[in-house]
């Protein structure tokens, strides 16, 4: 009997160490083998990779030929003196960049448009933010009033800006008339056409017409600001103003800073309005960047000069948007100054 047991123990343990010795060969050939292949991307994931192509390319092909290659050609043609016909054959290189950057018709419009930045935002903030926060509160005709603000940013400009141009004629024109109903004069050429309130009237107009989407958009914001909060400060007895200021404006940060890159980016883009009220003048005093190179480029056939100054302000546009979502926009971005941490496998 104790022989058998001894033969018993002696086959596990030679099964173990066999069972071991197996293990560890295999374990050395996987090492050997390296680590194991990623798996093939299975079908179902190439089949929404291919969906999402689809879907995909016709925007990118309309993006590339409507925005890139348009682009690309005003760099081209910044680099010749072209008169809008013929082949490009006079190439003058960085020429037509250094006659736009020492314009002083251009630099007076690159002033405009920063003023029009500064006090479209100083201006409409404070004022749109005051009408949504009224506008937010429970009234009668809420809704009405909601519309009236709101319907001046609906109408096109062409419309706003020919309707305005017609109320701000001297003499006869329906502000001089109010005017001189209560005892004032205007200013003998207009509004429009005295160099030192030109660009102010315009200023007038713009508010006017873009107010009504800064209200709207914080009427926006305003939905995502938990009542329970306004009422927990007022059971506390915080005032309405008081708890507008702690509570509702900080919360509507968000929504404050988006409203602001959108009006620095229409500023400098502002055309429209301008070309129909005064089309830059009296004495280019309300000459913007556009209305420059669209004057360059129709009126004196430069269209050298006028890309050039498209690109100028493509680059000047986009350093400001840059630098405005990195010193600003950042922080409504929580991941945005999370440092990715590399995936060890």
């Amino acid at each position: 009997m104790a022989d058998t047991t001894d033969a018993l123990l002696r086959d596990a343990g030679s099964s173990a160490t066999n069972g071991s010795v197996t293990s560890s060969a295999a374990a050395h050939r996987a090492a050997a083998d390296g680590p194991e292949p990623q798996r093939r991307t299975s079908r179902p994931d190439r089949r929404q990779a291919i969906e999402a192509a689809i879907f995909i390319a016709p925007a990118l092909l309309l993006f590339g030929f409507f925005v890139v290659w348009p682009m690309v050609k005003a760099v081209q043609f910044s680099l010749y003196r072209w008169k809008g016909f013929g082949p490009l054959v006079d190439f003058v290189g960085l020429r037509n960049y250094i006659s736009v950057l020492t314009n002083e018709v251009f630099q007076d419009a690159l002033v405009h448009n920063l003023i029009i930045i500064v006090a479209s935002i100083a201006i409409q903030l404070p004022l749109g933010l005051m009408i949504a926060l009224l506008l937010n509160r429970r009234m009668w005709g809420r809704g009405i009033l909601r519309t009236i603000v709101f319907v001046p940013y609906v109408l096109a400009e062409v419309i706003v800006g020919v309707v305005w141009f017609q109320l701000l004629q001297p003499n006869y024109g329906a502000i001089d008339v109010m005017l001189d109903a209560i005892g004032l004069q205007g200013p003998e050429q207009g509004f429009l056409g005295t160099p030192q309130y030109a660009l102010a009237t315009v200023m007038v107009v713009l508010t006017w017409k873009y107010l009504g989407f800064a209200v709207i958009l914080f009427l926006a914001g305003l939905q995502g600001v938990p009542e329970e909060l306004n009422e927990a400060a007022q059971i506390d007895g915080a005032s309405w103003w008081q708890t507008q200021r702690k509570i509702t404006i900080p919360l509507l940060g968000p929504t404050l800073r988006t409203w602001a890159f959108l009006s620095m980016v229409g500023s400098l883009q502002l055309f429209d309005m301008v070309w129909i009220l005064t089309k830059g003048g009296p004495a280019n005093s309300t000459t913007t960047m556009v209305t420059f190179l669209i004057t360059e480029g129709t009126r004196r056939s430069n269209f050298g000069i006028a890309s050039a100054a498209s690109v100028v302000l493509f680059i000047i546009a986009l350093a400001l948007a840059l630098t405005y979502q990195r010193i600003v926009l950042r922080r409504d971005n929580p991941d945005f100054d999370t440092p990715r941490k590399k995936v060890t496998r």
